[in-house]
């Protein structure tokens, strides 16, 4: 064989290769566009000239934008944990307060996403304020895994809570299946967790899930009907939870003054013994009546080591704790992994409600949509998803009318096309229809999409260290900032003295530097 004749073949086929990108093109089936040939009806995927050559679907436009937006809120981040100050009963002196209030003068409030409201946003703002301004809001955040171990809202939480008052982490689950950050809770090896978001599991037919959607118990659950199970034979079982506050969290959610275990299907009698390091605090039993019911303990500070120890022969359903302050803010994180919010429906009305009338959640915010959208095929599945995911907000408004609801909109994310990370095709649709969809039935919405700089942002925010690589989970820096932007938003509108004109989407008084509101 000829080495030459081979070098001159393969240079020549690679020329041929080369010189069909001239001749590839975009080509458009149903709603998507790809680059390649017709070839007999079927589509022959192939590169163009442009393609070929592009390293990255970001121009350096782009990254400059995602810059600025990132840069002109990082003095404003909260990065280092200080000891908490002290709080008498939660309530903030002015001088407090008026440290945790953002300095508008150091930011170009342009640069912010300004929530979009519904058409009577000052009536809107109005509510959500004095909601805030109450002796005690409760908030519960509901999201998909961009919440897991507490992240967005933490930073949130932590933020309004220096402004409104209030401490804790509110809603820590007894059983952990992602690290948490804001509180430190550990369980006897016997605690079993059932999620009704969870697709490996099969749901219980009473769908008593709570508010925060999952349960835990210690013992397993039958799977036979319980009026033919003789108890009597069945044994005594202890499990333990100990609960103590976290070095990692920030000040303000060390300074919790109660521990609630919410819990109910209770059947056989449930004794329980309560310590903090060693000494014996408290028991008691939990009602057995089957229904929904809380046990509360007040601690007159935050505590090192408390032990709950439980002994049954059958375990209730535990719905998690409630670390919290009488006053103030509690922000509860229900993070569900792979959920895409449409599992609300589904669950016990009569069971929820009365948690939510305990509870007494005053907002309610929603995020969801980055999980649906690898498996959106086309703009009518789009509209199906939006529709349900109205739906189910619409379920928990039903338990919960006075509340007001704020809907967060999908990160960017990223998917591979010809060899170059896009943003996934349909997500710039499905986000405007989820705004359109939120807008229409007074549900406010926060475009994370465009707040992070919109189409193909993402790769920027993963080359910035901000964000994971898998191109869809922002990091621990990122979150900060992320969460930033958000607070930031809608502080801007929460801190107008002029609420009765309402607040249009993306409204800006002026491109120069904000000097106070």
């Amino acid at each position: 064989m000829n080495p030459k004749k081979i070098t001159v073949f393969i240079f020549a086929v690679l020329l041929v290769l080369f010189g069909l990108t001239y001749l590839s093109k975009p080509i458009t089936d149903a709603e998507t566009t790809t680059d390649g040939f017709s070839f007999f009806g079927k589509v022959v995927k192939y590169p163009t000239t442009q393609t070929f050559f592009a390293t990255e679907a970001i121009s350096e436009e782009k990254k400059e934008q995602i810059d600025s937006i990132v840069d002109n809120i990082q003095e404003l981040v909260v990065v280092e944990e200080e000891e908490p100050e002290a709080i008498v009963d939660t309530i903030l002196t002015d001088s407090l307060k008026k440290k945790n209030i953002p300095d508008f003068s150091k930011i170009d409030t342009s640069k912010i996403q300004r929530i979009a409201y519904p058409k009577d946003g000052g009536a809107y703002l109005e509510k959500l304020k004095a909601q805030l301004n109450k002796p005690k809001c409760r908030i519960i955040h509901y999201g998909d895994s961009q919440l897991e171990g507490d992240r967005i809202s933490a930073y949130v939480r932590n933020r309004l809570q220096g402004i409104y008052g209030g401490g804790g982490p509110g809603f820590i689950p007894i059983k952990q299946v992602y690290h948490q950050l804001s509180a430190d809770v550990t369980c006897s090896e016997n605690w079993l967790r059932f999620a009704v978001f969870d697709p490996t599991q099969k749901k219980f037919e009473h769908m008593k899930y709570g508010v925060f959607t999952s349960l835990s118990r210690f013992t397993e659950p039958f799977k036979v009907p319980l009026d033919s199970i003789n108890t009597d034979t069945l044994p005594q079982v202890k499990a333990t939870m100990t609960v103590g506050i976290s070095k990692r969290s920030y000040a303000n959610l060390r300074t919790f003054k109660s521990v609630t275990v919410h819990y109910g299907n209770a059947i056989t009698p449930v004794k329980v013994a309560v310590f903090n390091d060693e000494v014996l605090l408290k028991t008691d039993s939990l009602v057995t009546d089957t229904l929904y019911h809380t046990l509360t303990i007040k601690v007159p500070e935050p505590p090192t080591n408390l032990r709950f120890e439980f002994e049954t022969k059958i375990s209730p359903d535990f719905y998690g704790i409630t670390l919290d302050t009488p006053t103030g803010v509690a922000l509860d994180n229900v993070a569900m992994r792979g959920a895409s919010g449409t599992i609300f429906g589904k669950l016990s009305g009569t069971n929820f409600k009365a948690m939510a009338d305990n509870l007494k959640p005053n907002v309610f915010i929603f995020q969801y949509g980055g999980n649906t959208v690898p498996y959106l095929k086309d703009s009518i599945g789009v509209d199906r998803y939006a529709r349900y995911m109205l739906s189910n907000i619409n379920w928990v408004r039903n338990k919960v009318p006075d509340a007001s609801i704020l809907f967060i909109g999908p990160s960017d994310m990223t998917t591979s096309k010809d060899g170059l990370k896009f943003t996934y095709p349909l997500l710039p649709y499905l986000n405007e229809k989820l705004k359109e969809t939120c807008l229409a039935n007074n549900i406010g919405y926060w475009d994370m999409f465009h707040a992070m700089g919109g189409e193909n942002s993402m790769q920027h925010w993963v080359d910035q260290n901000l964000a994971s690589t898998d191109y869809t989970h922002f990091g621990p820096k990122g979150t900060k900032v992320i969460s930033e932007l958000f607070f930031m938003a809608l502080y801007l509108d929460l801190s107008k003295d002029n609420m009765t004109t309402g607040v249009k989407e993306n409204e800006v008084k002026t491109g120069e530097k904000s000097k106070g509101l």
